[in-house]
């Protein structure tokens, strides 16, 4: 170490350039005083407050005190409490119309399908009919033959087959709803 404090790299000796491990250039370079080569010392802790106590909240004590489990059915005595119930039954009202508003909403679309239906002729309705079988055999054929080409190429994995699998129940979903819809119509004639 220079007089500084800065470190200055010891000399090594390497004779022909050979591969010198750290363990032998670290034993060729000087030695450490026994200061240098002690651990620091780890800096002490000093407590400026007692261990106390006396802030601890006994919890056997009767100065603690638990809320009634009939907490909530007690006479309101303050504002606060007022306040919060007077938000409860609002937040409650306006939950139950906006439920109503939506399956309001929800019945007209229904009724306004099922009219659509039911103003179908007969003939009309066989046609969808057909359409939706139709489509559903075809939909079937298209995959089942993608299918059989990923079989021929060794490509057919599971995620193919589950995509296969998912199409198909999208088309049933649709064909489902729209039978129901023809269905409720013809009833209702």
């Amino acid at each position: 170490m220079s007089p500084n404090g800065v470190l200055i790299a010891p000399h090594i000796p390497n004779p022909g350039h050979h591969p010198m491990s750290y363990a032998q250039a670290a034993a060729s370079g000087p030695k450490q005083t026994p200061q240098e080569a002690a651990a620091p010392q780890p800096v002490e802790v000093v407590t400026n407050e007692s261990a106390s106590t006396a802030s601890l909240v006994d919890v056997d004590l009767p100065s603690v005190h638990t809320v009634p489990s009939d907490f909530l059915e007690q006479e309101i005595k303050t504002e606060t409490q007022a306040d919060r119930i007077a938000r409860e039954e609002a937040a409650k009202q306006r939950a139950k119309e906006a439920k109503r508003k939506a399956s309001s909403k929800a019945k007209k679309a229904d009724s306004w399908l099922t009219e659509c239906f039911s103003n179908l002729s007969d003939n009309a309705s066989t046609a969808v009919v057909a359409t939706n079988v139709a489509s559903l055999v075809g939909v079937s054929g298209f995959l089942s033959y993608k299918a059989w080409n990923l079989y021929e190429k060794g490509r057919l994995n599971w995620q193919a087959v589950g995509l296969g699998v998912g199409i198909l129940a999208g088309v049933a979903v649709v064909e489902g709803a729209i039978g129901r819809y023809l269905y409720k119509a013809k009833k209702s004639d």
